[in-house]
């Protein structure tokens, strides 16, 4: 199944997240001295926000919850917003709510839930406590931008901020063994043999690459993400 077009909501929500994902890291070296001998991350003022991208921004409690972030990190959420919604099914709107807490940093979300309408109705495209396809594929699009993401024993889900790849990090490791078991029906996959697993997947999608590479990581997780929303089968 191929949801393309999208409708122009989700044209300029990427436009927008394209935009914001310019934003880089930067970082300056400390003169080596027997206080601090490595580089650091500069100090930047936060930015203060209310929504991600067009999305609003509440609290678990359901009320409004601006926060202040890192630029670089809200660029990437933005980014992964749009991500998501351009590969949920066309009946959906893009996403009008975000649910979830910022850290006192700016460079981590709790993610509670994520919102759309749909015939006229407030409905929940991920919600934390909810262990369904959609709860791994959100996981998916989340693990394609960040190289931390914790799901945590509620089902709530902590992204860390930093450049998008594979790492060998034991929560990516966890998610791909879980993805290909839940999302892709591969009832032996194991941790030892996971990139072996995933590599069925990405044969199956008409995209052979090795998962552990940086390309064949950015592909699992786009894939997964579409067939746990149910925007392709890959039948």
């Amino acid at each position: 199944m191929n949801d393309n077009p999208y409708p122009v909501s989700r044209r300029r929500l990427l436009a927008g997240a394209a935009a914001a994902s310019a934003v880089t890291l930067t970082g300056v070296a400390v003169a080596p001295t027997a206080a601090a001998a490595t580089p650091v991350r500069a100090t930047t003022p936060l930015v203060d926000r209310d929504r991600i991208a067009t999305a609003v921004l509440r609290a678990p409690d359901g009320t409004a919850a601006a926060a202040r972030f890192q630029a670089d990190f809200y660029a990437r959420l933005a980014a992964w917003l749009a991500f998501w919604s351009a590969n949920s099914p066309r009946a959906w709107s893009a996403p009008v709510q975000v649910v979830g807490r910022v850290a006192p940093a700016g460079d981590a979300l709790a993610l509670h839930a994520i919102r759309y309408r749909r015939d006229d109705e407030l409905r929940a495209g991920f919600a934390a406590g909810r262990w369904d396809a959609s709860h791994a594929a959100t996981l998916a699009s989340l693990h394609h931008h960040f190289p931390s993401v914790r799901v945590l024993p509620d089902g709530t889900v902590r992204v860390g901020d930093g450049p998008a790849g594979f790492t060998g990090a034991p929560g990516q490791v966890a998610f791909a063994v879980a993805a290909c078991r839940q999302l892709w029906g591969d009832g032996d996959a194991t941790a030892a043999r996971w990139a072996q697993h995933a590599g069925r997947a990405l044969a199956r999608a008409g995209q052979p690459a090795d998962a552990a590479s940086h390309a064949g990581w950015a592909a699992f997780t786009r894939i997964s993400l579409r067939r746990g929303l149910g925007t392709e089968s890959y039948e």
